[in-house]
């Protein structure tokens, strides 16, 4: 049986301040100052391309988010290989990502012997794990946990302590620049951003079939003009960008990538003629020269085609062919069928797919948040009625699907969020105390780990005794970025911008192997 809260040797000195960090390969690097973004903002939803009704092209659909035409912004990046054989098992990372900021001390760092004006109402149960306790409303999970890894004590400290940085932070591993803090929520996502860390692993891969290595549903977080940063391959270039496939609250069947589906009457012989004659006209232009935004275009032009013309890209979104029994169990929402979903790609080799938790506005007011986990007020029973409840279904549900599938071991599953949330009760935004609400609390927080290669049951770090800040093995999200890397044998972070010249994909962080009984 692991060991509660495992040691990363040399991970402090003996005074107990954050020491250099050696890299896999054993050398050290002291933590550098991050890279700075001083250009000026892309607005990935500006120059969306406009066509009639016939028009077979979404650009946002097929990853173009951030792409401007006349302005190239990718970068080159390491050829695609095949899976690589050394770090972990997983050849395909399902992150799940709770939009709001998700409260570690209500779920998996419950802290029943600090005051009740921290701990709150639930009670800690025992699981299928002995060194692991979770929320009495996590029953199903509970039963799970066997498999499960809790990461407790990251930090992801921003200075906003917002959602903004909180999702750039644990979706790129790189802490937020000065413009998330001086532009606020109207920061919106840059072309010189970090690339983030599901695209990394998507661009190592080498493509198989028609569909991108990079999927994400059922929604791109948040609503505009609020698009969160870190989400989009950036700096890596926009052709790493994931295919978003939307899906809905009302119909939770229902998923759908516009890019997929033929407009008007517009039929698959007439694309494929209409591209030969596209072909033809571009040979005949051959003899002069290109540009990289030509060249880009055309890779975004292919790829759309081949999604179009691919019955297996269709057919992958279809979760109602999934049998009712199994449809029950994961749940009736379109999170619940998101997770599904996940595991359907899984199944024919996705590499990297991300589902964001999408809000339900029909609890927005009753939780003073946007429907989902930002749970500004009447946070327990927002939690104990709503969101419990449906996570602990389907992401139950998941676990045990892709283990009865023999997919689980080589499948790394993550749960995440932006932030945790403040231990001490009470948001003066909404009524203090007696408003029942936690605060944003990105100083603190707690990310599972399963399958991939993971040794289940056990936790790694611990919280102070009131959950609000780590204790023992303090970690970031650049150590988690880089454990995922570990686990899906992504080596190569060497990246080249457009003018040639190296630069590192995430220096910073180091992988916690011991996760992996390594």
């Amino acid at each position: 049986m692991p060991t509660n809260s495992r040691k990363l040797r040399d991970a402090r000195t003996s005074d107990g301040a954050r020491a250099s960090r050696p890299h896999l390969d054993g050398t050290r690097t002291s933590r550098p100052h991050l890279e700075q973004s001083n250009s000026t903002p892309v607005n990935p939803f500006a120059n969306r391309l406009r066509h009639d009704r016939r028009s077979f092209l979404v650009a946002s659909a097929v990853g173009c988010a951030g792409l401007q035409l006349g302005i190239p912004r990718a970068v080159t990046a390491a050829s695609p290989t095949s899976f690589a054989t050394t770090g972990g098992k997983a050849k395909s990372v399902i992150l799940f990502f709770l939009c709001g900021g998700a409260s570690h001390i209500d779920t998996w760092d419950m802290k029943p012997d600090a005051p009740t004006e921290y701990r709150g109402p639930f009670n800690p149960i025992a699981t299928s794990s002995p060194e692991i306790q979770l929320c009495e409303h996590l029953p199903q999970l509970s039963k799970q946990a066997h498999h499960l890894a809790i990461l407790r004590s990251v930090c992801g400290t921003v200075s906003t302590n917002d959602h903004h940085a909180g999702y750039y932070y644990n979706l790129t591993g790189h802490a937020a620049d000065p413009t998330f803090l001086s532009l606020g929520n109207d920061r919106r996502p840059y072309s010189t951003d970090w690339p983030y860390m599901g695209t990394v692993v998507a661009s190592r891969r080498a493509q198989n079939g028609s569909l991108p290595n990079a999927i994400t549903l059922p929604h791109m977080p948040s609503k505009a003009p609020y698009t969160r940063p870190g989400q989009f391959a950036a700096k890596l270039g926009v052709e790493f960008d994931p295919l978003y496939v939307q899906g809905s609250l009302d119909q939770p069947l229902k998923f759908q990538a516009p890019s997929l589906t033929l407009a008007g009457d517009v039929s698959a012989d007439q694309l494929q003629s209409r591209q030969q004659l596209l072909s033809t006209l571009d040979q005949a232009r051959s003899t002069f020269a290109t540009t990289p935004q030509q060249d880009l275009w055309k890779q975004h032009q292919q790829r759309t085609l081949d999604l179009l013309l691919s019955s297996s890209a269709t057919t992958a979104f279809d979760v109602s062919a999934e049998s009712l029994a199994t449809r029950e169990r994961y749940g009736k929402t379109v999170n619940a069928m998101s997770l599904l979903m996940a595991r359907r790609l899984v199944e024919i080799g996705i590499p990297f797919i991300t589902v964001f938790w999408k809000e339900n506005e029909a609890i927005a007011k009753q939780c003073a948040s946007a429907g989902g986990w930002d749970t500004h007020g009447n946070n327990f029973n927002c939690l104990k009625d709503h969101l419990l409840p449906e996570f602990d279904q389907a992401f139950s549900a998941l676990i045990e699907d892709l283990h009865a599938r023999q997919l689980l071991d080589q499948t790394l599953v993550m749960v995440t969020s932006e932030m945790g949330r403040k231990p001490k009760i009470g948001d003066p935004r909404s009524g203090g105390a007696g408003g029942s609400g936690r605060d944003h609390w990105t100083h603190c927080q707690s990310v599972l780990m399963v399958g991939g290669g993971i040794q289940g049951g056990q936790t790694y770090g611990t919280t102070d005794r009131f959950a609000e800040y780590p204790d023992q093995d303090p970690l970031t999200p650049a150590d988690v970025a880089k454990t995922v890397y570990y686990a899906t044998g992504t080596n190569d972070l060497m990246a080249q911008d457009t003018q040639g010249r190296p630069y590192h994909l995430l220096e910073e962080g180091r992988a916690v192997t011991s996760l992996f009984g390594v």
